[in-house]
């Protein structure tokens, strides 16, 4: 069985910096493409970032670009997620999958709170 555990979410004052784990069990993590997403109250789930298989690409959305980092460690089954700069429009529940995303991967996600 496939689970997708992420962790590091908490409350943090703007312009502070959290980092994001996503443990993955269950597949072989390494043959895969990774994602974030984040899910704003209200709002849908929205792209955050993309890694390649390999960590070797990266790609970003536009609202996150230049202040978050995308990385894994094949070896422990694990992406991250460095975010910097935060800002209050940050504040959402941040969730991992696979690209393309598997709509039986969701977990719980970890929430972010920025506060002003």
């Amino acid at each position: 069985q496939v689970q997708l555990v992420e962790s590091g979410g908490g409350l943090v004052q703007a312009g502070g910096s959290l980092r994001l784990s996503c443990i993955a069990s269950g597949l072989s993590f390494n043959y895969y493409d990774m994602r974030w997403f984040r899910q704003a109250p209200g709002k849908t789930r929205d792209f955050v970032a993309h890694i390649s298989a390999d960590g070797a690409s990266t790609t970003y959305g536009d609202s996150v670009k230049g202040r978050f980092t995308i990385s894994r460690d094949n070896a422990k089954n694990t992406m991250y997620l460095q975010m910097n700069s935060l800002k209050p429009e940050d504040t959402a529940v941040y969730y991992c999958n696979l690209d393309p995303p598997r709509e039986d991967f969701w977990g719980q996600g970890t929430q972010v709170t920025v506060s002003s």
